[in-house]
């Protein structure tokens, strides 16, 4: 099916409607009759070229359809509307919201007691500085050998990868020259 042009779509969503019309008048004349008379120029459906074929605007209702020409005619169906999913997302949600409730309504409440003491101590906290009786001066503790023995085996460590990554760049950049 090749793509309708905008002029050959517009003229043949004229001619149905034209068929259309004179169908209604020529075989239901008293039923158009008892009908009110629509509000816009173009009747009840406003009718708009797409690529696909007409998007048809149902002026009465709102709904929108796609009609599109296949073998055995013309096929309108109707587009999904968004809104109806929506409000129907917003009462679920709502109606989720009133279960929670009542469920928090129903169970047990929080006290703010615990059964249990809390520690006398935190096991966290570092221990402070011990004050010297006489003077009323901070001594602070000083680290232990093995400590001391950590930390120059991590700066021994970081020297020699200082050096060895300082040979590496002095070769490479020698051998660029």
């Amino acid at each position: 099916m090749r793509p309708a042009k905008s002029s050959t779509t517009s003229w043949l969503a004229a001619a149905i409607l034209a068929v259309t019309t004179l169908a209604v008048t020529t075989f239901g004349g008293g039923l158009v009759a008892a009908q009110s008379a629509p509000d816009g120029d173009n009747g009840r459906y406003s009718m708009t070229p797409i690529p696909e074929g007409v998007l048809r605007l149902d002026s009465r209702t709102g709904t929108v359809s796609t009609c599109t020409k296949n073998d055995a005619g013309w096929a309108c169906y109707a587009v999904p509307d968004e809104r109806s999913a929506l409000d129907a997302e917003i009462g679920r949600l709502q109606a989720e919201v009133e279960k929670l409730k009542g469920q928090l309504a129903a169970g047990p409440t929080v006290s703010g007691k615990i059964d249990e003491a809390l520690p006398k101590s935190d096991p966290l906290k570092k221990a402070e500085p011990k004050v010297a009786e006489g003077d009323r001066k901070l001594e602070i503790p000083l680290p232990s050998d093995q400590d001391m023995d950590r930390m120059m085996s991590f700066l021994e460590k970081a020297w020699r990868r200082l050096i060895d990554m300082a040979n590496r760049v002095q070769k490479d950049v020698s051998g660029k020259i």
